[in-house]
């Protein structure tokens, strides 16, 4: 193995440590407060499973279709695809928690009636099942036939640029799958930005009027960081989509060292968002922080009880010897 391959498989292990350390704390510290009963964090804990199953399972995924293992086509196809799966769910969660801000915003008198915790764990479950087949498209025939003509009836190295095709990548996966809704996205979110700006330049009157006020300036922190959560998205995944829009219109070689880049670039991502939450998101970090004092509460409790049997031990033991002699 070379050595840019060796770097790449233990960077690919560190990114994979992190995302499933990083995502099992968010989800533990919003499934163990209560605020896994606001539909926004219902769709973060959507974004956080996803992101804790990319650090588990896509990523060794992602090593292993870099010509490290033997497969039959289909069987290489497959693995291929629950790559995709989690990179599209990640996409949906993100256009699901722009939605909610936005009728957060838009609808604030009906909010509460119309997007229950029931309806936010329906959208949630939409999510995942609208991926699946957008992301299995090239099992039902969108994939590369050359490939499949050569490997007919036996195994082959598996890659994943073997098995999907650069058509599928670049107008279905980018296009389609990723640009469209990260437009969207952008739109609904400066849409927020400005409600919410023209309300707090309106002079405070009533005391209702300043309680407004103060919900807004919550909304636009909320916002604000859930945009930053988007943005660190759309720049972990556009390199690596712009090489491969590169690589199929301009037939130019990208070097594979940039491929690699944009792959880790892509995936470190995953990493990145328990680290946003915890320093923008208030709600996530008090829970943070309330496991972390839970932990140490249970750590001097367990060293207390040793140092209490330590000494009761000690005792028993000066007491029989006192006895003998």
């Amino acid at each position: 193995m070379a050595v840019g391959e060796v770097i790449y498989t233990v960077l690919e292990v560190l990114i994979a440590v992190c995302c499933c350390l990083g995502n099992l704390l968010v989800i533990v510290a919003l499934w163990c407060s209560k605020s896994i009963k606001q539909p926004t964090f219902c769709f973060i804990v959507s974004l956080a499973v996803a992101d804790f199953m990319v650090g588990c399972l896509a990523i060794p995924l992602a090593v292993l279709v870099d010509g490290r293992v033997k497969t039959s086509f289909h069987g290489c196809l497959f693995i291929s695809c629950v790559i995709i799966l989690l990179t599209l769910v990640s996409v949906l969660s993100l256009m699901a928690i722009a939605v909610d801000r936005f009728l957060r915003v838009y609808i604030p008198l009906r909010y509460k009636r119309t997007v229950t915790q029931r309806h936010s764990w329906l959208a949630v479950a939409a999510c995942w099942l609208v991926a699946v087949p957008l992301s299995f498209a090239p099992m039902l025939g969108w994939y590369n036939h050359d490939t499949l003509s050569e490997s007919a009836n036996s195994t082959r190295v598996c890659q994943f640029i073997a098995v999907i095709p650069m058509s599928y990548l670049v107008y279905f996966s980018f296009l389609l799958c990723h640009l469209i809704p990260l437009l969207v996205m952008t739109v609904l979110y400066v849409y927020i930005f400005c409600t919410i700006l023209r309300n707090l330049r309106e002079k405070p009157g009533s005391g209702v009027q300043k309680h407004c006020r103060s919900y807004l300036r919550k909304e636009k922190q909320l916002a604000g960081s859930l945009s930053l959560v988007l943005a660190l998205f759309a720049l972990s995944w556009l390199p690596l989509h712009t090489m491969n829009c590169i690589a199929y219109f301009g037939q130019i070689d990208v070097p594979v060292l940039a491929f690699y880049v944009g792959i880790l670039l892509s995936h470190a991502n995953s990493a990145v968002n328990p680290i946003v939450y915890a320093f923008k998101i208030q709600k996530i970090k008090a829970a943070y922080l309330k496991i972390w004092r839970r932990g140490l509460a249970c750590g001097e409790e367990n060293h207390g009880s040793q140092t209490s049997n330590s000494t009761d031990n000690k005792l028993s033991i000066i007491t029989s010897v006192a006895k003998k002699e």
